[in-house]
């Protein structure tokens, strides 16, 4: 039960967050796929990057354990195809489109209706997406870091830098 909870006040957060960045503005979102508006790719990067942080710390002091998924590189592609092409139609991802709806944009509903239809075809398909896309590309269990053989810390601090880096670009362009 205190999952249930913890999930749902991350949730709550995250959606705070989402609406007070201003990245749930279709404007933004627009910015975001036209490569215009890099507020989007700035928060989603700081969200990674904290949460980065913060499981390996989590993880170092015990109080966590990483609960890895499968990197399929076939559910991936065809995963991200799907999901880049349902934002480029509606204008908006699954998490901004629910806080959209929040908002009272009704538009949004399209996306919210589409994403439990396309789950119900996913679930009628798992079988045979499980003996075909699901196998492609399976690398099992990984972490970028067990991947390269390195400690974790090298990897987060090298993606921290290059977060500080790609935010100054951004930035200087004025994106």
């Amino acid at each position: 039960m205190n999952e249930l909870i913890y999930g749902l006040v991350t949730g709550i957060i995250f959606g705070f967050l989402l609406q007070k960045g201003r990245v749930i503005r279709y404007d933004k979102q627009l910015g975001a796929l036209r490569l215009l508006d890099m507020t989007i790719v700035k928060f989603m990067f700081t969200s990674i990057l904290v949460a980065m942080v913060g499981v390996y710390i989590l993880k170092d002091l015990g109080i966590a354990k990483l609960s890895l998924k499968a990197t399929v590189l076939g559910g991936n592609i065809v995963g991200g195809l799907i999901f880049g092409i349902g934002w480029a139609l509606l204008g908006y991802c699954p998490g901004t489109q629910l806080g959209a709806l929040g908002e009272g944009r009704w538009d949004a509903v399209w996306g919210i209706l589409g994403m439990l239809v396309g789950a119900g075809i996913f679930a009628e398909m798992y079988s045979f997406l499980k003996r075909t896309v699901l196998q492609w590309g399976d690398f099992g269990k990984i972490t970028i870091p067990q991947a390269l053989g390195i400690n974790h810390w090298i990897v987060v601090a090298a993606f921290v830098i290059i977060g500080i880096l790609m935010f100054r670009f951004f930035e200087k362009k004025g994106l």
